[in-house]
């Protein structure tokens, strides 16, 4: 038995059952990770130690008659932006680049209390601000796909992995997409719950109304097992739902007999990639012979998401990012490397910047060392959109758009049960090719960026290739708390294809 080769599902039933332990589990994973991740870089940290010593306590256990829990034995990946207790937490920025948490995000918590072994931090855009993970401090991740394209971000390094088969699960957030279009982009499958489904305790905040955390694995069917876990009220966060967790896994069994997709024509204009276009139309074929029923539907102000986006996100970030400043978080510039005035003057952090003191000069050099250029301008565009005389125009104009995003959406959910469509307009695009275009770049998460200003859920799984070799992904969006059809129908789609099955030609 390959443990590789084994779905989330079926590998915590072989470890229960004794028929691969814990530690050959993963000391098959962290064997393929020393094989390919130095073309990949989907992690910055990787806890041998940490997660082969888990491992043998799972073993010991359950040859002991204990309980078990109900991810025992399952590799985990984890974002580097989830904080946990016993590896750094750098968001893939300067900034923390040397933070040790004090304890554990709730994610992290609930997924140990399973007996998942968590075998790494993975690889991200820097405080999760990208689509195409080329904005890490440290290194860019590779598509597993082709090796010269972006996985998408941010939560780009947890979708290489899992697409490398270097982790059966990982762990993302997804601020305006960063789960969904890096699934698509990398042929996986990942999911963004409600808005509160999931505890943000412990996720470093990129923009705190929008966030959220989910699961991204090769099928819905493994998503729909570790939500069981991850998912359910968290009283150390005031946006937790206190709501039950559905048992998602049982759940998958339902048929899609009058199941409702809508299907919105304003996502097939001119932009989309025609390859694109025809996996998703054949996508919405296979679920009307499944039983569902297509229907046309609106979003009349979906062409608002981008700039409302990244307006809200932006003025979010400044005020999130405002407490690293060298004194009470985060990288701090060493004293004396700034070019001083003449005396009386001030004080420079940089030639032709002047300062009233050293603290403000150490505040100022820290932020700028800390921070990469993306993040910088988003913290810039937010400071500029919350400034006096233009809250109104810009912050509070946005807030009053997102109303109408959302209101689009509960409308649109009275006459269908779902509305399906594209995750990313292309697929995988060339490494550098959008990356001195900020505008190209927002654009990739034209199509995902809406369920987060709406708070809703949403799911991308591979739905074809394109003449090159690339996924394509298919996203389904579901009105609060519709994970579970959510997750019914991408699994009946993935009984029907075997997209979600195939692999990256990466060798060892």
């Amino acid at each position: 038995m390959q443990p590789l080769d084994l779905s989330a599902v079926d590998l915590v039933a072989a470890v229960r059952q004794g028929d691969v332990s814990a530690v050959q589990c993963t000391e098959a994973f962290l064997k393929r990770i020393e094989q390919v991740d130095g073309r990949v870089n989907a992690f910055l940290k990787v806890d041998r130690e940490g997660a082969l010593a888990r491992a043998a306590a799972i073993d010991a256990r359950r040859k002991a008659g204990g309980p078990l829990g109900p991810l025992a034995g399952l590799p985990v990946a984890v974002k580097d932006v989830l904080c946990t207790a016993d590896m750094p937490t750098t968001c893939a920025s300067r900034m923390l680049e040397n933070f040790l948490p004090p304890y554990d995000a709730e994610v992290v918590r609930r997924l140990r209390a399973a007996d998942a072994v968590i075998v790494g931090k993975t690889n991200m855009d820097e405080f999760a601000m990208g689509g195409s993970n080329e904005n890490s401090a440290f290194a860019t991740v590779h598509n597993p796909w082709d090796l010269t394209r972006a996985p998408g971000g941010s939560s780009g390094g947890s979708a290489a992995c899992v697409a490398a088969d270097m982790a059966p699960v990982a762990i993302g957030s997804d601020t305006g997409g960063s789960i969904r279009q890096p699934a698509a982009l990398c042929g996986i499958t990942g999911l963004k719950p409600t808005y509160g489904t999931v505890s943000r305790r412990g996720l470093i905040a990129f923009a705190s109304s929008l966030d959220q955390i989910g699961p991204m694995a090769r099928s819905a069917a493994d998503c729909a097992l570790v939500m069981e876990t991850i998912a359910g009220h968290d009283a150390g966060d005031s946006t937790s739902l206190p709501h039950a967790v559905p048992r998602y896994t049982e759940l998958l069994e339902q048929p899609l007999t009058g199941l409702r997709i809508g299907r919105v024509a304003a996502h097939f204009a001119e932009g989309l990639d025609p390859e694109v276009a025809r996996g998703v139309e054949e996508a919405f074929a296979a679920f009307k012979a499944a039983g569902a029923t297509i229907h046309e539907v609106e979003l009349p102000h979906a062409k608002y998401g981008i700039p409302t986006y990244y307006l809200i996100a932006p003025c979010e970030a400044s005020s999130n990012l405002a407490r690293y400043d060298g004194a009470h978080y985060g990288h701090r510039a060493e004293p004396g490397k700034g070019h001083r005035a003449e005396p009386g003057k001030g004080h420079r952090a940089e030639p032709g910047t002047t300062f009233d003191s050293p603290l403000a000069e150490m505040y100022c050099r820290s932020r700028a060392e800390g921070f990469g250029p993306e993040v910088k301008r988003r913290i810039m565009l937010g400071t500029y959109a919350l400034s006096a005389g233009y809250y109104d125009a810009y912050y509070a104009k946005a807030l009053r758009v997102r109303r109408l995003i959302r209101q689009d959406y509960l409308d649109a959910f009275q006459q269908v049960d779902l509305i399906g469509g594209p995750t990313s307009a292309t697929a995988a695009f060339a490494l550098g090719e959008k990356s001195n275009d900020p505008l190209a770049m927002y654009l990739v998460d034209m199509y995902t960026v809406t369920a987060n200003l709406a708070g809703i859920g949403g799911i991308s799984f591979p739905c074809g290739f394109t003449k090159a070799g690339l996924p394509i992904g298919f996203q389904l969006q579901g009105p609060a708390l519709a994970e579970p059809l959510l997750l019914r129908a991408a699994d009946r789609y993935q009984r029907l294809t075997d997209w979600h099955l195939r692999r990256p030609k990466l060798p060892a």
